[in-house]
């Protein structure tokens, strides 16, 4: 080969090399990745059999992972649908010595590339395996090349093997050539080295994705209000995102993600309610109105025993006047109906307060006023009268919708702003920079009347939207809110249909969740059998104004 020959040839071998590196870089399935590395050795040698071993967590083996030879016509491993039969390379002898004569454990034992011109007449590798294959095949093994894959920290981490170079002029088998060998040692070195960084990004994902799952689960283990919400709001955010996906007609029928947004989504799922974490837990826990760190009805309570207490000695003292002005009219009579009017009137208020205290969808105006009238109750307290409910008691009482006060729902609300605030803080990667936005918008709505930013469909992506659908119908299935029960899936989609025709959610994508089953899918994995029922879909989908 003259000068001007090698010279060719070496810018070729760096292209070449150059092409192979931005190829594994942008690779990121690992078989894939094995395939690339063990084609370009093939290029480079023209080497008949190739077999890529990569070492086991435990450390003990070199496991098989991509098995070719041309020759056999042997395609294993890798891409491939095929299983490779044959056991791992063990590192270790029985006493637990390193196993120096198998090559590939001597490669890895030793970190040093092994060129063999033939397997036959060299001394020191137990090639008895390769002789027994070659006597049952017909097939003859010669000239070996093993190289090793090292990582950053010159760990070994695999062994590329190579199998009888082929001469391209002669078609006979030729030993490997220093050339070769340096070649395959640079693609190895580039090979390892993406390795790593592969192993290094899906170690630190998995780190991620952990850890975003912890502040979830310790989320909803603040609260046995609010258990499991986080983590099934992911479940239906994507169910409906796939069913959206699928659609081949109306306004999402161009819609799609690749699989790096689809982590993204998945990821602010998880993290859409994250801002708890500095909500009051006596807040997100208030089960009943007039609950603070305690329920405050048992106070009430007493209250009542009280007045009942001081009605009876009132009748006891009229009594005692009658008595003392020997009095034979029927006042005694009339005093114990009154008693017994009293005491039946301050059980049926103490039964009102306590319904009253429970919270609901909605507290009737008149309710509101008989709160008001009880409260003007008087208890003695030294010889003095004092209301029976004060002001706070009052206002807890009447509560129209659920059992948080204005500023209670507002600190409640403010977990919104509290997740935004949190999650654009962080250094996101650019494939996952959108987890604010997506996390942050799940009580916006279409009409602009959602929080905290008052968007309008517009302003809102398609993944946003998504997850208000999901937020509300989560919500409202779910057994364990504080103030009531798991609705039936007719009331919720009855509920969903409102907000539907009140342009609160997308009618598009309302229309996906209940045509293409979602509504039922999830029911099915996380809904309580008894809220399950039948839903009049078409209803649903049309006005429900007169419903």
């Amino acid at each position: 080969m003259s000068s001007e020959e090698r010279c060719a040839f070496l810018e070729e071998r760096i292209k070449r090399l150059n092409d192979i590196g931005l190829a594994l870089s942008r690779e990121d399935d690992t078989d894939v990745i094995f395939e690339l590395i063990i084609e370009e050795a093939r290029n480079i040698t023209h080497a008949e059999g190739r077999t890529l071993y990569m070492r086991s967590d435990d450390g003990r083996f070199m496991n098989f992972e991509i098995l070719r030879n041309d020759a056999m016509k042997t395609v294993m491993g890798g891409t491939s649908s095929v299983q490779i039969s044959f056991p791992p390379v063990g590192l270790f002898d029985p006493s637990g010595e390193p196993n120096l004569s198998n090559v590939v454990s001597y490669v890895t034992h030793s970190g040093k590339t092994v060129n063999i011109e033939d397997a036959y007449r060299e001394p020191g590798y137990d090639f008895s395996g390769t002789k027994a294959y070659d006597q049952k095949t017909g097939y003859r093994s010669k000239s070996f090349l093993a190289i090793p894959l090292k990582d950053h920290e010159d760990e070994i981490i695999g062994v590329i093997q190579l199998l009888n170079s082929i001469d391209q002029d002669t078609g006979e088998v030729r030993p490997f050539s220093a050339d070769m060998e340096q070649q395959v040692e640079a693609l190895a070195s580039q090979g390892a080295v993406v390795l790593t960084n592969k192993g290094l990004i899906a170690e630190f994902k998995n780190l991620f994705e952990a850890f975003i799952k912890l502040i979830a689960t310790a989320i909803d283990k603040k609260s046995p209000y609010t258990g499991g919400h986080c983590a099934r709001v992911p479940e239906i955010a994507m169910m409906l995102a796939d069913a959206v996906e699928k659609t081949t007609t109306g306004k999402y029928r161009d819609f799609s993600m690749t699989e790096e947004q689809r982590y993204e989504f998945y990821m602010a799922a998880w993290l859409h309610d994250c801002g708890k974490v500095a909500t009051p837990v006596h807040i997100v826990d208030k089960a009943m109105k007039l609950e603070t760190i305690s329920d405050r009805i048992e106070v009430i309570d007493s209250r009542f025993e009280l007045l009942k207490r001081d009605a009876e000695i009132d009748m006891l003292k009229g009594k005692i006047r009658q008595l003392e002005e020997d009095d034979s009219s029927d006042r005694g009579s009339h005093l114990e109906s009154e008693y017994q009017s009293r005491i039946l009137q301050l059980d049926e208020d103490r039964a009102f307060i306590r319904r009253s205290n429970r919270g609901g969808e909605f507290m009737e105006e008149s309710d509101q006023h008989r709160v008001a009238e009880i409260a003007r109750y008087n208890l003695k307290s030294d010889g003095r009268p004092v209301p029976f409910l004060d002001k706070d008691d009052v206002r807890n009482l009447q509560i129209q919708k659920g059992t948080l006060l204005p500023e209670e729902r507002t600190i409640i609300n403010d977990h919104i702003v509290i997740t935004i605030e949190m999650l654009e803080k962080l250094p996101y990667p650019k494939n996952l920079r959108n987890i604010p936005e997506f996390a942050g918008g799940h009580h916006e709505k279409i009409n602009g009347t959602g929080y905290p930013r008052g968007l309008k469909g517009h302003e809102m992506s398609t993944q946003t939207k998504i997850m208000a659908i999901t937020e509300i119908y989560e919500a409202l299935t779910a057994p364990d809110r504080p103030y009531k029960d798991g609705k039936k899936l007719s009331s919720c989609m009855k509920i969903m249909g409102f907000m539907k025709d009140n342009n609160e959610i997308d009618k598009d994508l309302f229309e996906i969740f209940i045509k293409e089953g979602v509504y039922k899918k999830y029911a099915e994995q996380f809904v309580d059998r008894a809220q399950i029922d039948e839903v009049d879909e078409a209803r649903v989908l049309g006005s429900t104004n007169d419903s």
